[in-house]
């Protein structure tokens, strides 16, 4: 089975936040300012395919080819067991990148399917797959806010920092997911903990002073000369995630706020020992649709 492209909008795995408004290591300009779901799902569709392969060689080690991890604090669903049992259960990865979380799923005999909007981040799906000799994921291009399924599809629905947070349009995103899952089915995802866009986005101390408002929903922006957005970030406090989530339809049963584990000293973007110790910075969501 191919690659079966169907759409596209904003959605990709463990990026790091610079929530700075000067310029970014490309050169691009980097602003807070108005974006909306055209331009942000363009700039992120550019930007994973232009960046899958760096993203691949520096980080997928610690992502693994079947490792299920939610965060950079490490928390894996093995110990975490967010989504329940998984045995026999459809389960669709939104924002899935190279599907890494699918293949674990798969190997503890889910039905998983892994969506993204970045074409050459599942191409690199087919090559771990292909290099393990393994069935490969299904795998689907596509827009997490109109998700291509029929209702009632999936069991369980999961996201390890993929989709929300480059969605201009969570609540029509959170309403996709809770009509392709069957009642009951958990919809569990992770993303930058929002206190952390008060924040510089730096792993030293200077990442651990408050220079923004937490209550500033602008986005994050980086764009080229031109004006023309190439990376775009979306931010929503708390009550607003959990405000979305139930007029969609969920019912919220955890929210939990990883510690930064005594022995783990790696550091990947913003995320440090040093600021892990002192302040979240990832939130997980656990619910369940109605």
């Amino acid at each position: 089975m191919g690659i079966v492209t169907v759409a596209t909008t904003p959605q990709s795995p463990l990026h790091d936040l610079d929530s700075s408004v000067d310029e970014d290591d490309t050169g691009d300009d980097a602003v807070r300012r108005s974006a909306g779901v055209g331009e942000s799902s363009r700039a992120s569709r550019h930007w994973w395919d232009r960046n899958a392969d760096e993203y691949q060689d520096e980080h997928g080690e610690f992502l693994g080819d079947d490792r299920f991890t939610w965060c950079p604090e490490g928390l894996d669903e093995a110990d975490a067991r967010l989504l329940g049992d998984v045995s026999g259960r459809d389960v669709l990865e939104i924002g899935a990148g190279a599907a890494q979380c699918s293949r674990w799923l798969a190997a503890r005999g889910a039905r998983p399917v892994a969506l993204d909007i970045s074409y050459r981040q599942l191409q690199h799906s087919r090559r771990i797959d292909l290099g393990r000799g393994t069935a490969p994921v299904p795998v689907v291009q596509a827009d997490a806010a109109v998700l291509p399924f029929a209702d009632a599809s999936f069991d369980l629905a999961c996201s390890a920092y993929g989709a929300v947070p480059f969605s201009a349009d969570t609540e029509r995103l959170m309403r996709e997911v809770h009509r392709v899952l069957r009642p009951g089915g958990r919809w569990v995802f992770s993303v930058t903990h929002p206190i952390r866009w008060a924040f510089p986005d730096e792993p030293g101390v200077e990442g651990l002073t408050a220079t923004s408002s937490y209550f500033d929903r602008t986005p994050y922006v980086e764009q080229d000369e031109n004006g023309d957005a190439t990376y775009v970030e979306h931010h929503r406090t708390l009550g607003d995630r959990v405000r979305e989530l139930v007029a969609a339809g969920f019912r919220l049963i955890d929210l939990v706020e990883p510690e930064w584990p005594s022995d783990l000293e790696q550091e990947w973007g913003g995320w440090s020992p040093l600021r892990g110790r002192l302040i979240p910075g990832t939130a997980i969501f656990v619910t369940e649709r109605g």
